[in-house]
């Protein structure tokens, strides 16, 4: 039974890793045409680039799944990192921004709430992953703040953001605003990342302690 549990959430992760990489490739091809998209413009999209980087994940996790081998303490946190700021993409859209842009709808439905939906469950109940050194909270931080710097950078610059609320045109206060609550809510979203690593899960996996 132990077997066919791991075997089956391997799959899972495979499956969906995939499926996102797809979609991804799906929403950059039909946007060539019409928007004249460039890989630039399209990972300057947090949804887009995030979850990217959560279909590498989920894809590298599921295939050390697959092949019994123990995902590594790194590869963890960057789990860990993905999983809290793929929490933000679905809290934003679904509050600031529904219903918004141009990918078929369920593309839109598989970046915005099946895939961190999926990985929030993934995380809270497979019991295959180590508590998080509160130590190493701040690992959050770099990937958020780095794509925060572009993006500002290339608003004041030749004037491409890739939502509405991070225009400089609103001014200052507007923007800082909403990029603190930007950073509030993935502060938030990391510390229940973290204490649920805490949890045995819903299933018995062993947990590999942390070094």
């Amino acid at each position: 039974m132990h077997t066919v549990a791991h075997s089956a959430v391997a799959w899972t992760r495979l499956a969906l890793g995939t499926a996102i990489l797809l979609a991804l490739w799906i929403a950059y091809v039909l946007g060539v045409p019409r928007d004249g998209a460039t890989p630039f413009n399209f990972f300057g999209y947090f949804t887009n680039l995030t979850n990217l980087l959560a279909a590498l994940t989920l894809v590298a996790c599921g295939a050390l799944s697959r092949i019994g081998a123990p995902v590594p303490l790194p590869l963890n946190l960057v789990r860990g990192v993905v999983t809290s700021c793929m929490l933000v993409v679905g809290v934003i859209y679904n509050t600031l921004i529904p219903g918004t842009g141009s990918a078929p709808w369920w593309v839109s439905l598989l970046l915005h709430a099946i895939a961190p939906a999926f990985l929030l469950v993934d995380w809270a109940c497979v019991g295959d992953r180590p508590p998080l050194p509160w130590r190493r909270l701040w690992l959050v931080l770099p990937y958020p703040l780095a794509w925060l710097g572009v993006v500002l950078i290339r608003g004041v610059t030749d004037g491409w953001v890739p939502y509405g609320f991070l225009l400089p045109s609103h001014g200052a206060p507007y923007v800082l605003a909403h990029v603190a609550g930007l950073l509030a809510t993935l502060a938030f979203a990391a510390c229940l990342v973290w204490l649920l690593s805490r949890t045995t899960g819903l299933a018995a996996f062993t947990r590999r302690r942390s070094r």
